[in-house]
Formats: structure tokens, sequence, C-alpha cells
């Protein structure tokens, strides 16, 4: 795969919803409370990642490794430890391979796009024996450390798991997926918005990260089309 500047990339919707989803999370930030940059680094940077992965580009799987080092922290902040766990222990390393694998399967080398990929039975069968084995075992663990909000976290495990499952392996289906565990995280978020304001510019991230994995399906899908045809 060749890496290329991944801006050049970008068509006009795709610079819109970039700049739409910056714009919208920097307000909200400013607009609310601002005793913690780190909820806007991390929004900005999991945006950028998102417009990147939606196009099958290896620079947003790298981004998402660092959005995922600075989530992780956020969620340690407010005690929401089935969000740090799944972020440091399965997002992070599942991204790092997705780059690897990425990398190792371009639909053109002389492109930056990755080649689109059908989930077989088994490993379909795997994925649904993991989500749930995994899902069982963290309720038990996140239990243990008193995790808020135990129920939308251990739901959360479960989505992202299933999208980061299915993004390592190039299948469009990670999307929804992802869009899934937005929902998910956007309910989380707004039940830690209300102890503390700061916290806001994360459902907003949510929000236009649905709006990004979204536009993501229908690319994938596109592409998929398009790789197949060619």
């Amino acid at each position: 795969m060749k890496i290329q500047n991944p801006f050049r990339t970008l068509s006009k919707f795709e610079w819109l919803l970039w700049v739409t989803s910056l714009i919208v999370v920097t307000s909200t930030f400013l607009f609310g409370s601002q005793d913690n940059i780190l909820t806007l680094i991390a929004s900005l940077i999991g945006a950028t990642a998102l417009i990147f992965v939606a196009k099958g580009a290896v620079i947003g799987q790298i981004l998402t490794v660092i959005f995922s080092l600075f989530y992780a922290y956020i969620s340690l902040q407010f005690h929401y430890y089935g969000e740090m766990i799944t972020y440091i222990g399965m997002t992070t390393p599942i991204a790092i391979m997705s780059v690897v694998t990425w990398l190792k399967n371009p639909y053109d080398r002389q492109k930056s796009e990755v080649k689109v990929a059908k989930l077989g039975h088994i490993k379909t069968y795997l994925m649904w024996i993991l989500t749930v084995s995994v899902t069982f075992i963290f309720f038990f663990i996140l239990k243990y450390f008193g995790t808020a909000n135990l129920v939308i976290s251990t739901i959360s495990i479960a989505t992202s798991f299933l999208a980061s499952y299915l993004m390592l392996f190039r299948n469009p289906f990670y999307a929804v997926a992802y869009a899934a565990n937005d929902v998910v995280l956007i309910a989380l978020w707004i039940l830690a918005t209300m102890e503390s304001l700061s916290y806001l510019p994360m459902i907003i991230c949510f929000v236009m990260f649905l709006c990004n994995d979204l536009y993501g399906y229908f690319n994938w899908t596109r592409m998929k089309k398009r790789q197949s045809v060619n």
C-alpha cells in the first residue's frame, strides 16, 4: 500500500464532514466547561481517524491507536473501567494489528486504499463465540471493579469487540457495529455529563462519530462494489 498525503484523497463531502465534525466538537468544548482539555483533544483525533477509516486509509488506524490511549485515560478519570479496559486491552491492540493487515492487503499498491474482504463462515462463527465470551467475562471483571453504569458499559464492550473484529478483517459491517457502539456511548456519556459538564464534548464527539460511521458503511459498501468490478 502506498502512503500518500491523506488529505489529498478527501472528496468535497468528506472535507465537509470532517471540518463540520471539528467545528461542532470544538464549539461545544468552548461553550461548555474548559477544565478537561483532553476530551477535546481526544474528540478531534477520533473524528479525524474516522474519516480516514471510512476511506479505507491506514492512517485512520494509526490515529485510532492514538485516540484509544486518550480515551482510555479519560474513561479512567470517570471510573468507566469498562471503557478503559476495552480500549487499552482490545481496541488499541486490534487497531495496531489492523495497521499491519491493512498495509499487507492494499486494493491497489499505488493507492492508499485497503482491499475490502468478506467474512467467511468460520470467522463469522468465531466472531460471535468470542463476542459472547468476552462480554460474559468482562461483566464480572467490571462488576468487581465497581464500574459506573455497569450494564451500559458491558454492552459497550460487546459492540466494541464486534466493531474491532470486523475492522481487523476489513469488513464493511465494522461501521454498523461502531454505529451501534456510538449510540451506547452517547448514553454512557450523557450520564457522565449529568455529573460534570466537562464531559459534554464526549457526547458531541460520539454524535459526530455516529455520522462518520454511517458514512463509513456507505463508502465501504461503495468500495466493495467498485473493487469487485475492477
